[in-house]
């Protein structure tokens, strides 16, 4: 029997009315749950209008079908312990991010009925106990707990959450064994600064030893655990027994011996014959000079000492075009042996132009720096080099020229290639690539009008890696090797916005500085004497440059100097105590979907800004994390375009 049209609609009409109840009352549980948690949670005033019926347009929270799938109040100050049915009541939360506040306690356990959390970022807060709420956080991807006060064993239960690519707990209290982990899409791992011992389990062996330091664990990558060192079976070799557990003494035959005399004998001519032909080589490749007949100057009253005058501050003095031999001091008479002039070019570098080609060239005052004054250069032949003219030059010539050689042997993508140099009594000349972008510091503090490419997140994210991997590549030349004068007007940038690290090595060269301010804002607070900068001091620089680009805030900012506060104490107040947002630059605040590898990074240069050098990471360090932050930039911008995409499809 076929229902009748009235009793058909009454029930279309019942069903309608079903489904809006039942989504309006999820979104009001949802709202009342935020209230909750609102009422709860001390510290800066949240910028919710709780007068709203609904929560989606609160700050900090974002919703999909009229459900709260985003819980995000990073760096707010908040205070307090988390209580129960608070956060669990968001069922269908997505994203819980709580980090770099004031949060202690421990985490409720009935956080595990939000089975569809992917993301917990709560790393950089006061939370204490045992870990309880993973249980059925199947969906979960990325975990961080890092920088807390959490304690227990790390539980084999973690194995369940087979789709996990982050977790990272280092800076807290586990104790005991790490269990066999087995993640198979585990992309950033990290436990050290624990109270973890016994053995590194074989499926985390891959992982960088960064990841298991400051505990007490043993196995790869660090120290084999004792009592597995195992005993190399016995080699044959040509009558003789090596490693035999018998202690019996065998007696070497005559021919035995005379074997080896003649073999030793030999082996030490054929390693004689190589250590010739290899120091031949060196000697033949080192360098390549390049004689020019002098070039006598005209008896003028511009030649003698005087030289052309240098401005103040760095940056472009446009069309400040002058002939190169102006440059150099016509008055010195040591310039070569034989009356001639070397101009000295290293490693495979084609010779294209010598020194009287350069003396001929226009030159173009590009700025002054730390070390000297950097010119433009342009060649007869179209040949443009930027030429770095020393100055205070306080070591002897010999050990100058070992220096600068040593300089030109240093080859990385991310490095400013020195081609060649000059030296005499009186000048000392370097000739390097010309980056027709400028400097790092011009782009973000230069004019910001019209025709300006604004410099978004992933090209900033990009030269810091950069930065990162040219000065790995400094650090990896040995323990004593550093920069020396990390900052922003050292970092140039190729057409396509790749970083090149300049002015490395230099810092050796010069005498004392003529002012305490020579690189005021970058300068790591136990450094003395700007010749003597270790490695970890050249991360304090780079964290003040990563701040810079994150900011936009030069480290000598007007405001900052009035307030008597240099950036990184600016930051860390601001990020105590106010919204993320008056910390980064304007120009991010539209990358909205990076926010999470924003404050990340912030959370890395504050890092390598401490002020006990022994705190701070090293460069290896800091460049994996970068990398990893960049990876994870990948896959949120796959995740926003899979989800479009499933909206389309879904769509009318």
């Amino acid at each position: 029997m076929l229902a009748s049209p009235i009793s058909l609609t009454c029930s279309i009409i019942l069903i309608h009315t079903l489904m809006f109840t039942t989504t309006s009352s999820d979104l009001t549980s949802d709202r009342t749950a935020l209230l909750a948690f609102h009422s709860a949670v001390g510290g800066r005033t949240f910028l919710w209008n709780t007068t709203t019926t609904s929560p989606c347009n609160w700050a900090g929270i974002q919703c999909e079908n009229n459900r709260v799938t985003v819980l995000r109040l990073p760096a707010s100050a908040l205070y307090g312990t988390l209580p129960v049915n608070t956060i669990s009541n968001l069922t269908r939360l997505r994203t819980l991010s709580l980090r770099l506040n004031r949060l202690s306690g421990p985490l409720p356990s009935d956080i595990s009925k939000c089975v569809e959390l992917r993301n917990v970022y709560i790393q950089g807060n006061f939370f204490s106990g045992p870990v309880t709420f993973l249980s059925g956080l199947h969906s979960l991807v990325r975990l961080n707990l890092a920088d807390n006060n959490f304690s227990g064993n790390i539980p084999s239960a973690y194995n369940n959450l087979t789709r996990l690519r982050t977790l990272l707990v280092q800076k807290n209290q586990f104790s005991g064994s790490i269990p066999e982990l087995k993640f198979p899409n585990l992309e950033q791992f990290n436990v050290s600064f624990n109270k973890l011992n016994g053995p590194i389990p074989r499926s985390l062996e891959a992982m960088p030893l960064s990841a298991f330091i400051g505990n007490s664990l043993c196995g790869k990558p660090l120290n084999v655990c004792p009592g597995n060192n195992k005993t190399q079976p016995a080699i044959a070799t040509a009558g003789i027994e090596i490693g035999n557990s018998s202690n019996e003494k065998k007696k070497l035959s005559a021919g035995a011996i005379v074997g080896i005399v003649i073999g030793s004998v030999g082996g030490f001519f054929i390693l004689l014959s190589i250590l010739f032909v290899l120091c031949r080589t060196k000697n033949g490749e080192k360098t390549r000079s390049v004689d020019v007949q002098t070039i006598k100057q005209p008896e003028t009253e511009a030649s003698g000492d005087k030289q052309i005058e240098e401005p103040e501050n760095e940056g472009v003095n446009n069309g400040n075009l002058v002939s190169a031999s102006a440059v150099l001091s016509s008055g010195d008479e040591n310039w070569g042996e034989n009356g001639t002039k070397k101009l000295v070019f290293f490693g495979d570098c084609n010779k294209t132009f010598d020194l009287e080609d350069l003396l001929r060239a226009s030159a173009e005052v590009l700025g002054k720096g730390t070390f000297g004054t950097a010119y433009k250069a342009v060649l007869e032949i179209g040949t443009i080099v930027a030429v770095k003219r020393l100055r205070d030059v306080a070591i002897s010539e010999r050990e100058c020229k070992e220096k600068i050689e040593t300089v030109g042997a240093m080859n990385h993508e991310n490095l400013v290639p020195l081609r060649a140099y000059y030296f005499s009594k009186e000048e000392k000349l370097l000739v390097f690539d010309y980056m027709p972008m400028g400097s790092l510091s011009a782009l973000l503090h230069g004019s910001k009008g019209a025709g300006r490419t604004p410099l978004n997140w992933e090209i900033r994210s990009s030269i810091a890696l950069g930065i990162a991997h040219g000065m790995e590549y400094l650090h990896s030349q040995g323990p004593n090797i550093s920069h020396g004068n990390i900052k922003s007007s050292n970092v140039l940038l190729t057409k396509s916005y790749e970083a090149r690290v300049s002015d490395f090595g230099l810092a050796n060269l010069v005498g004392p500085p003529s002012s305490p301010t020579r690189v005021a804002g970058y300068r790591a607070p136990e450094v003395t004497d700007p010749r003597n900068v270790s490695q970890k001091a050249d991360v304090y620089s780079f964290g003040v440059l990563l701040l810079e680009l994150l900011t936009g805030k030069a480290p000598t900012h007007a405001l900052l100097n009035d307030e008597g506060v240099d950036l990184p104490r600016w930051v860390q107040s601001v990020v105590r105590q106010e919204w993320p947002s008056e910390v980064f630059d304007i120009e991010l605040l539209r990358y909205q979907t990076a926010e999470e590898e924003m404050v990340q990074l912030l959370q890395l240069a504050i890092d390598c800004t401490a002020q006990y050098p022994d705190n701070r990471p090293s460069i290896p360090e800091i460049s994996k994390q970068i990398e990893e932050l960049q990876r994870s930039t990948s896959y949120d911008k796959h995740e926003q375009s899979d989800l479009a995409n499933a909206a389309n499809r879904s769509g009318p």
